[in-house]
């Protein structure tokens, strides 16, 4: 769907679009996590000129073994797609692909700020996006995303402990607490892995400068600093 479409489109209409979507996910990879040479992260954040919203949209790749960032890219305009509660793709993917197009290092996979299969109809940002970025997806939220009949525990205050996020029995995302002394991450299968090899790769990609992976918490940094350049210069 284009981002026309996209502006007029009813709950009942996106949520359909989800759940024909869900069918398509694959949550099994055959690489190895140290096998993805390139990781991107990708974040937005927002603002307002007067009745007017707008998101920058920044994406950092990475070479894994390295960490070298390989290239950085970043792309600005209105939010013209409302915002309807579960179906946040449809407001950020427009930005999010426009943004793609101008890389040069195309990644082996992407990791997303936000939910993939840890979400009520098993489809956040990072799922949805998957079928659009043809790679494989990783979500990795900040903030728990309450799930109805969802049961869940905090990990142990240890680096790498984790629990998972259970509905009905069955495995929606990962609460990972990458540093001790520090709040969790909640991660999550996009598409096309699985979620012992996301969380491995989110692991790899901690240092002791935050408890959020470097590929989501550069673009994070990148989006504040594009923000606070384009705020009030529109």
């Amino acid at each position: 769907m284009d981002k026309e479409t996209w502006k007029t489109l009813s709950l009942e209409r996106a949520i359909r679009i989800q759940k024909d979507l869900w069918p398509k996910v694959v949550q099994s990879c055959s690489k190895r996590a140290e096998e993805f040479e390139t990781v991107a992260g990708i974040d937005l954040a927002y603002w307002n000129e007067g009745e007017q919203e707008f998101a920058v949209c920044c994406i950092v790749v990475l070479e894994q073994r390295s960490r070298k960032v390989l290239e950085s890219r970043s792309s600005f305009g209105k939010v013209e797609v409302p915002y309807i509660p579960g179906c946040l793709a449809f407001r950020e993917l427009p930005l999010i692909l426009e943004t793609v197009k101008m890389l040069t290092v195309y990644p082996d996979l992407f990791m997303l700020d936000g939910n993939g299969c840890l979400h009520p109809r098993r489809m956040g940002i990072a799922t949805h996006a998957s079928f659009y970025l043809d790679r494989p997806t990783i979500g990795v939220a900040k903030h728990y995303y309450k799930i109805d009949e969802a049961e869940c525990s905090l990990p142990e205050n240890k680096q790498f402990a984790y629990t998972d996020v259970l509905v009905n029995g069955e495995i929606y995302g990962r609460i990972l607490r990458t540093i001790k002394d520090v709040k969790p991450v909640y991660v999550s299968v996009g598409n096309y892995i699985d979620l012992d090899t996301a969380t491995e790769l989110v692991c790899r990609f901690i240092d002791q400068e935050s408890h959020i992976p470097m590929p989501t918490r550069l673009a994070d940094l990148e989006t504040h600093k594009r923000r606070r350049e384009l705020k009030g210069k529109i």
